[in-house]
């Protein structure tokens, strides 16, 4: 069985995120989306609420599987007898931060990175960009799944983060236009 492990923080995940594991499927016999805990990164929802609503996003796609982990990702690509890891790309930003991991992960584990191309309809949905937009209060509906959106929205308004429209329009010291 040939496996690919599809790694990222998927803080929050996204349509892009969707995207690439649905299309990274045909190419393996299972996909295993590994969520990552990044203690550089100050998350906003928690590995444990990121794996749900992975596997709640994914759930009609056979054949993959969502997991955390906290370690070296190439420590979980051989403990899942990974032949492959897949990663997502939007642009030329995305391949200068992949390339040098693909390099370490390779050297570390043996195993190739996969690179697919992002569809380009979906190439400028980024999670920062996601948890920006929720914070001023803009639509992410159409960025992430429905899920993802109500648990950000909720995770932003437990921290105090979240402003609504009219809050952004008061901030430009007009009516919001």
């Amino acid at each position: 069985m040939r496996i690919a492990v599809c790694p990222g923080s998927f803080d929050p995940l996204t349509l892009g995120h969707v995207d690439v594991v649905r299309r990274a499927r045909t190419m393996f016999d299972e996909v295993v989306v590994v969520v990552a805990h990044n203690a550089a990164k100050r998350a906003l929802l928690d590995v444990d609420e990121r794996v749900e609503l992975a596997a709640g996003a994914l759930a009609d796609v056979d054949g993959v599987r969502v997991l955390a982990t906290s370690g070296l990702l190439a420590d979980a690509v051989r403990e899942l007898g990974a032949c492959a890891v897949v990663k997502g790309l939007r642009g030329g930003a995305d391949v200068d931060a992949e390339v040098p991991m693909a390099l370490m992960n390779r050297h570390l584990s043996g195993v190739e990175t996969v690179f697919v191309l992002g569809d380009p309809a979906l190439s400028h949905i980024a999670s920062s960009l996601v948890k920006d937009v929720a914070r001023h209060g803009g639509p992410i509906e159409d960025l992430v799944p429905a899920p993802v959106a109500a648990a950000v929205r909720r995770a932003l308004a437990a921290q105090g983060q979240q402003r609504g429209p009219a809050d952004a329009g008061a901030r430009r010291g007009g009516d919001g236009r």
